[in-house]
């Protein structure tokens, strides 16, 4: 019996030997280079990241380079609409990956609206440490930027900017060419923004308004009455509509039982009817 377990026992000792040459001579080598490359991964990613905040800084340098009259303009409007001193509205818009969008509005025959919205935006804090399930604490912090209208889900206040011609806009032009709006929209009440915008701001402004161009007779014409009109019905349908989706109104509800249990001719009907 001791003979046995004598030779299992070096029959194991020999077998362990073995794998422990294969692990050190084989399965470590292929272990040890995958962790260099994690760690030089990583110095790789620490690198590009250091890299693309310089680049950064140097486009925003540049944007800040280009800001003329016609941004001063932008900005000023901006600020006064929102609760950010021009300073801060000046490092959000060269920080923006849209600010080519301004100047495509400036271009002649350039785009008609530039649009921002300033909103809750979910962001994640630069010193913020992954969670055990590997996620991040992001947290809603109010943000303004440019945006197309149509990518992001509109749930605060909207500022906007219309050009009233195809001319190229100039510092010394920018104020007569360009017209600047807000309307809100807290917690997403799309419709009830738009009514109070158009309610409240742009038909007073549109009754009072004297110069109607080649119109000479202005709110005596019988077209700017119908305008008139037609936006004071919109108005009035837009509040409609609202208030039927708010369910503020309530169809009520009859039981129709009694008057079909006992249909016996055309005369019934006509009284159930």
């Amino acid at each position: 019996t001791e003979s046995k377990y004598h030779r299992h026992g070096e029959s194991l000792k020999t077998r362990s030997t073995e794998l422990g040459s294969a692990v050190t001579g084989s399965s470590l080598t292929t272990i040890l280079p995958a962790s260099s490359a994690v760690k030089k991964s990583i110095v790789l990613s620490s690198e590009s990241r250091k890299e693309l905040a310089k680049q950064a800084k140097v486009t925003k340098e540049e944007r800040r380079a280009q800001i003329d009259g016609r941004h001063r303009y932008l900005i000023s409007r901006l600020a006064d609409g929102i609760d950010m001193s021009e300073q801060q509205v000046e490092e959000t818009i060269i920080s923006d990956d849209k600010f080519e969008l301004i100047e495509q509005f400036f271009a002649p025959s350039g785009l008609k609206k530039l649009i921002f919205f300033y909103q809750d935006v979910l962001q994640q804090k630069s010193n913020a440490s992954l969670r055990p399930d590997g996620s991040t604490n992001n947290l809603p912090q109010k943000k303004l930027f440019i945006t197309m209208g149509s990518t992001e889900d509109f749930t605060g206040t909207c500022a906007f900017f219309l050009r009233t011609s195809d001319e190229v806009i100039t510092a010394s032009n920018v104020s007569q060419e360009v017209n600047f709006g807000m309307f809100d929209c807290t917690n997403g009440n799309i419709l009830q923004g738009l009514e109070f915008f158009l309610s409240q701001i742009m038909i007073p402004a549109l009754k009072s308004q004297q110069n109607w161009g080649a119109v000479k007779e202005g709110l005596k014409n019988s077209q700017i009455q119908e305008f008139l009109y037609a936006v004071d019905k919109f108005v009035s349908t837009l509040s409609s509509n609202r208030q039927n989706i708010e369910d503020k109104i309530q169809l009520t509800k009859v039981d129709i039982d009694i008057y079909i249990r006992n249909l016996q001719n055309p005369s019934d009907y006509i009284t159930a009817g």
